[in-house]
């Protein structure tokens, strides 16, 4: 399997890339960036972190390139410092949630402008498979350590107005998130509940995925043992961010996507809000609803970051739990949506539980993955089968069909042979009946390719 993805490099640390494979991968990564002069290097906690700086530094000096080295940081960071700072690229070193013997890398480039397979690692890919080298350069570069810490969180809070008294519980995960909470929150009247904020990149008491329901028993268990107002949970790298609300009941990340917009919008009425084309139409209806301008995006971090740019939108939400701002580069920030939330539950006179019931009008089924054998021809299959009803089609990420009750999206997996289908109803019984159709129709049109 490719460690070269649709929008990062990731791999099993020592199986599908090894420590001798890693100076290859700096020299590819050296070869991309060569023109230069800066580019800022951030790692997380996981233990394999200092073997890819090692490698990757070691690349860019030969090659002349100075690295600006931010230390041990959350994937925000890198995109930060290669703004505020004005460098020339960043490297995060992250495998982001996932498990403990996974690294990898997340790219930018000036002004933290994303680099995905398309516009970047896919040369990458090419140095590294034909072990091109880098300029060799008579004037090395060097290892320029900074520490962005105070800069960045004094910026994270300039983003907000206020946080007026909450008791909240954080799940850190052990990871990026637990370096910043409590060094973020201490200027503000906030009772904070810590859970796992120790770095360890072995995640000793859970994956730090979020988005996975077994992860957040811990939190949801605090949240009600400790009568909290809101919990919130963060991925390893703290890009991501989920919640619950103050009975521990689990929150869409579409519907945080909501909160965030609407408090956007108060304060900069009539601009545009991007949302992946997975969330629930209640999005298109409460953006709208307050003024704003809602646009559907593809799914993908580096891709909802350019789209986010090119439309000069204020900000996009993704159902994975990646939020991104305008005035973040129009990069992704766990800790800004997280802070936003908190502003927004401040000033409100409900409770959470009571802000989201209205917003539940939809069913959704969830994203349910399919592994086939021809992923495009079964698409096109299910596109000619439901042509006729639908009131709706279009072609931005995968297929999606709107119906009169009822929409889907069906996309393929970038990694894996599969189908991802993300179905939504008006109705629980329609949300039922035709995700099950749908998912049969798949089953059946792989079986007849199979034969």
């Amino acid at each position: 399997m490719s460690i070269f993805k649709a929008y990062d490099i990731r791999a099993i640390y020592g199986e599908d890339l090894k420590k001798e494979d890693l100076p290859r991968l700096g020299n590819a990564l050296a070869k991309f960036y060569e023109n230069a002069k800066n580019i800022v290097i951030g790692r997380d906690m996981r233990i394999s972190g200092a073997d890819f700086f090692d490698a990757i530094s070691a690349a860019f000096i030969n090659a002349g390139i100075n690295v600006i080295d931010i230390g041990i940081v959350d994937t925000p960071s890198v995109s930060f410092a290669v703004g505020y700072y004005n460098y020339c690229g960043g490297i995060q070193i992250t495998a982001s949630h996932n498990p403990a013997k996974y690294n990898g890398l997340k790219l930018c480039t000036y002004n933290a402008r994303p680099i995905n397979y398309d516009n970047g690692i896919n040369k990458i890919e090419y140095n590294f498979k034909n072990n091109i080298m880098p300029r060799q350069s008579e004037i090395k570069g060097k290892i320029i350590k900074k520490d962005i810490k105070n800069d960045y969180i004094n910026w994270l809070r300039s983003q907000i107005t206020d946080i007026k008294k909450l008791k909240i519980v954080v799940d850190a995960g052990n990871g990026m998130a637990g370096k910043y909470i409590k060094d973020l929150l201490n200027v503000y009247n906030i009772d904070l509940i810590p859970l796992y904020f120790e770095l360890d990149g072995s995640f000793p008491n859970h994956e730090a995925n979020p988005l996975k329901y077994e992860n957040l028993k811990d939190l949801q268990k605090k949240v009600k043992e400790t009568n909290a107002d809101i919990g919130a949970a963060f991925d390893g790298d703290a890009d991501r961010v989920c919640f619950v609300d103050e009975r521990g009941e689990i929150i869409q990340c579409d519907l945080i996507t909501i909160l965030i917009a609407k408090i956007l919008l108060q304060k900069n009425p009539q601009q545009k809000i991007l949302y992946d084309l997975r969330s629930s139409k209640v999005c298109f209806e409460e953006i709208q609803k307050f003024g704003g301008t809602p646009i559907i995006s593809r799914v993908g971090h580096a891709y909802i970051k350019q789209q986010l740019a090119e439309e000069n939108g204020i900000f996009a939400g993704e159902l994975s739990g990646h939020y991104y701002f305008r005035d973040n580069y129009y990069c992704d920030n766990g800790l800004l949506a997280f802070l936003k939330v908190l502003e927004f539950l401040s000033n409100a006179r409900q409770k959470l539980s009571e802000i989201i019931k209205p917003l539940r009008k939809y069913y959704a089924s969830g994203e349910i993955n399919s592994k086939v054998k021809n992923p495009d021809k079964i698409i096109n299959l299910i596109e000619e089968k439901y042509k006729n009803q639908a009131l709706k089609i279009f072609r931005l990420d995968g297929l999606s069909i709107e119906f009169s009750d009822y929409w889907f999206n069906l996309r393929k997996s970038n990694t894996e042979p599969e189908l991802r289908l993300n179905l939504e109803a008006r109705n629980f019984e329609t949300m039922q009946k035709m995700r099950d159709q749908i998912l049969d129709d798949i089953r059946q049109f792989d079986k007849n390719e199979n034969k």
